[in-house]
């Protein structure tokens, strides 16, 4: 179905620098997030048609209700989208609307930069569809500003269409997700809802409950630095130890390597001097025995090199940040397959495979809200090579529309 203000309102988001900050200690981690869900997304979600509208300021997180219009459909369903986007140039963001993708090469702006099939192969689904990518400077944006752009579209359809049954609804939108630590404080309470999806999936189909179990660690290595012509059996290079480390690392468990259920262990940062050093990884796994012993690997790195050095030089820090919400969804597969059957009434295939990361579901899910996650139609996410189908945006209203007006 075509909506008319769907292009419009992700365009005018797009353009909002709403990028969140991992150095920042605030709650959302930028104000242009704060100012953007009180500026921009309050007076339109008051004239879509939301009532109790609210912001949050202990989570970031300004939340809507759409009263159910049946009282035969007792469920009450939410849909989250994130504001934040990804660490990559988000100021100025400037899209381009391409109408009837030819399957050509798209220019980017003045850049340089090209949308090539030959580079980005899945160009190929969109022949004949209305494309919107960065001019080559920035990130579009659309994970997940789609998905809030197709959440308001779905409850302005619903409010200009009373015709259309459906359940209470719950809208989120939320800070921070790009940094792992939006839903950290999310008020499951506040929120009310049976079960919720998140809108922050990818292309056309997607249908995700199952998500890594993701963990954090920060190495410090201290050295001993010596003048090099005297070092023999006196420098201890932090350096060295922290590729020492590196090098005791499975080496076909890296992002690059792996696919599918395949966990790996991802150098993020590595610096220092022969004083002192740091690294940081990230680690991923779906079983949760894997995931302990990818964790209890790097412990045992860890303990085995102090134990050959003369003091401990190495120090690890490991943080888990969230766990796989299979564990959660599985005991109650309704909102899954709730959102199978819309697809499959709509003829939309659905994709149903395991996400290589994580959303704001993810910890929803653990919190009590069973929360899987819904295709909004991203492509190359987090950077200039970023673009969305309009036709999938759109497709992504359907299936939200096809949800709240579900009956068993």
């Amino acid at each position: 179905m075509t909506y008319q203000n769907l292009l419009n309102r992700f365009l005018t988001y797009v353009k909002v620098n709403t990028r969140s900050d991992e150095t920042s200690t605030t709650t959302p981690t930028t104000q242009s997030q704060v100012d953007f869900a009180l500026n921009i997304l309050k007076p339109e979600m008051e004239a879509v048609g939301l009532t109790d509208i609210h912001y949050l300021a202990s989570n970031g997180y300004i939340v809507g209700t759409l009263p159910a219009n049946d009282p035969s459909l007792t469920r009450k369903i939410g849909f989250i989208s994130h504001m934040d986007t990804a660490d990559f140039n988000a100021e100025g963001v400037s899209p381009q609307v391409i109408e009837n993708y030819d399957g050509n090469p798209i220019k980017l702006g003045q850049s340089g930069f090209e949308l090539d099939p030959k580079d980005f192969p899945n160009l190929n689904n969109y022949l004949g569809q209305t494309l919107i990518t960065t001019d080559g400077t920035t990130l579009l944006g659309a994970d997940d500003k789609s998905g809030i752009a197709e959440i308001m579209t779905a409850i302005e359809y619903l409010t200009d269409h009373p015709e259309i049954k459906h359940c209470e609804i719950r809208v989120g939108f939320g800070p921070d997700e790009e940094i792992g630590i939006g839903a950290n404080k999310f008020d499951v309470d506040d929120f009310d809802v049976d079960f919720a999806y998140t809108i922050d999936g990818g292309p056309l189909g997607e249908l995700q409950y199952e998500t890594f179990s993701a963990a954090a660690a920060q190495l410090s290595f201290m050295g001993r630095n010596v003048h090099p012509g005297t070092a023999k059996d006196q420098m201890v290079n932090a350096l060295q130890l922290a590729v020492d480390f590196h090098s005791q690392l499975p080496a076909e468990d890296r992002p690059e390597k792996t696919d599918g259920y395949e966990g790996f262990f991802h150098l993020m940062d590595l610096s220092g001097t022969v004083e002192e050093a740091s690294s940081a990884y990230i680690i991923r796994d779906f079983e949760e025995e894997a995931f302990e012993n990818r964790k209890a690997l790097m412990q045992k790195i860890a303990d085995q090199m102090n134990a050959q050095l003369d003091q401990d030089r190495v120090k690890l820090q490991l943080t888990d940040q969230y766990y796989n919400m299979k564990k959660v969804i599985e005991k109650d597969m309704t909102p899954v397959n709730i959102a199978k059957s819309v697809m499959e009434n709509l003829e939309i295939k659905p994709i149903i495979e395991p996400i290589r990361g994580g959303t704001d579901g993810s910890k929803i899910s653990f919190m009590g809200i069973p929360t899987p996650n819904i295709f909004a139609g991203g492509e190359n996410m987090h950077g200039r090579f970023e673009y969305v189908s309009l036709q999938t945006m759109e497709r992504a209203v359907d299936v939200i529309l096809g949800i709240v007006s579900f009956t068993d």
